[in-house]
């Protein structure tokens, strides 16, 4: 696919978006979804501690194996864990270059707060979205190693970036640039530092 295409896309899906923020903030609410169960969960996805929890098991798992025991034991850990991380550090960085505050405090308008205010602090900043950064770098790497579960990996991450949207937290706009922040650093990752002989199959 072109590259450029994609780009194209991507730009003008981010500006659509845009337009639409302020009537999704107002139609599409549901402040109350972290009152449930599911609600939660969803938001772990995005939450940089679960995946510490899943690489973790990746690292012992892997290392059980006879043919693991050495250094690329922790290989798919590692990368796993990586990937929300350092894309999760750029979105800090974005949020201070952009400085859009969250939509739940300016109902639902896109207000942008001064730079001689808190210039680099990132509370109550908005775009990207940090949830959706984490679980779309997270998914990402996932469909590299796990290429199985690639469709539930996407729908968890989405899913997650749904609750940030319907919890009035985040733009619709600020979920969809966290997720190609996330979707581009773990792509980014794997290209660099992937499994030479390509996607993982093992079980796990």
């Amino acid at each position: 696919m072109n590259r450029s295409l994609v780009a194209a896309g991507v730009a003008v899906l981010f500006a659509l978006a845009n337009l639409a923020d302020s009537w999704v903030f107002h139609h599409a609410a549901y402040p109350r979804i972290y009152d449930q169960d599911w609600g939660r969960l969803l938001r772990l996805i995005g939450y940089l501690w679960t995946w510490v929890i899943v690489a973790a098991v990746f690292v012992a798992h892997d290392r059980s194996l006879p043919d693991t025991r050495s250094r690329g034991g922790v290989r798919r850990g590692a990368l796993l864990l990586a990937a929300p991380i350092v894309a999760g550090l750029l979105g800090e960085v974005a949020k201070i270059l952009v400085h859009r505050l969250r939509p739940n405090l300016t109902d639902g308008f896109h207000v942008f707060r001064p730079w001689t205010d808190q210039p680099f602090a990132t509370k109550d900043l908005g775009l990207p979205s940090s949830h959706a950064v984490v679980a779309f770098a997270a998914a990402t790497m996932l469909s590299r190693l796990l290429p199985w579960g690639t469709p539930l990996w996407y729908a968890l991450a989405a899913a997650c970036a749904l609750t940030r949207v319907l919890s009035q937290a985040h733009f619709l706009s600020d979920v969809i640039a966290g997720a190609l922040v996330g979707y581009l650093c773990a792509a980014l990752l794997w290209k660099r530092y992937g499994l030479r002989s390509g996607p993982d199959r093992r079980v796990l």
